[in-house]
Parts: structure tokens; C-alpha cells; sequence
């Protein structure tokens, strides 16, 4: 069992910044690819970034390339998802997600955070 907390949403305007965090804990987190997805009200989860245990592999989004950066620490067992120059179509709850490989964590994660809203107006 791997547990996700996600932690530094909150309310920004258009063309700022927010980092969110997610500290994982339970059953050897560190070796589990993690990612981020988010979901808008009437919308489907989707997928945002995800990064592999040793930061090797990173895949994004094609609709947050170049603005979204996510990263890792193993020794504080935290993902951190940069995101810059926010649009009000990235207004969503943010869901920390993690798979035993990179790859699943794209598609079908196995462990969920609770979510951290962030709110992009115009």
C-alpha cells in the first residue's frame, strides 16, 4: 500500500504560478513511478505528467508541455508538479497518482491521493 498526499493548491490569476507537492509513504514509495492528473467539474480525470523512480523518465501532456515541469525528491519521498503560466483551463482538482513503472502511471495507477484544488482566473 502506498499513501498520497497532496499539498500547495490554492488561487492564482491567469499567467501565474503554483507548486504542488505530493508526499508519499507506505510500502517502499520510493520505488514507484508517480505522476499527476486532474479533473474539471463535468470533465474526465485526466492525465497531467508522471516521473519514474529515479527521475529518468518524464512524460507530459501535450496540453501542459513546456509550461508544467514535475520533478521528484527520494530522500523526502515528495513530487513536486511546477506549473507556469497558468491558464483558466487548467482550473481543476489535482490528484497525485502511483504505478510500479512510469508507463502505468499514465494509464492505470494503482494508489490515489484525496486531490488539491487549483483555480486559474482570467
Amino acid at each position: 500500500q502506498v499513501y498520497l498526499v497532496e499539498s500547495g493548491g490554492g488561487s492564482v490569476q491567469a499567467g501565474g504560478s503554483v507548486r504542488l507537492s505530493c508526499v508519499a509513504s507506505g510500502r517502499t514509495p520510493s520505488t514507484y513511478g508517480i505522476g499527476w492528473f486532474r479533473q474539471a467539474p463535468g470533465t474526465a480525470r485526466e492525465f497531467v505528467a508522471a516521473i519514474s523512480r529515479v527521475s529518468t523518465v518524464t512524460y507530459y501532456a501535450d496540453t501542459v508541455k513546456g509550461r508544467f515541469t514535475i520533478s521528484r525528491d527520494n530522500a523526502k519521498i515528495t513530487v513536486y508538479l511546477q506549473m507556469n503560466s497558468l491558464k483558466p483551463d487548467d482550473t481543476a482538482v489535482y490528484y497525485c497518482a502511483a504505478a510500479q513503472t512510469v508507463v502505468a502511471v499514465t494509464t492505470t495507477p494503482d494508489y490515489w491521493g484525496q486531490g488539491t484544488q487549483v483555480t486559474v482566473s482570467s
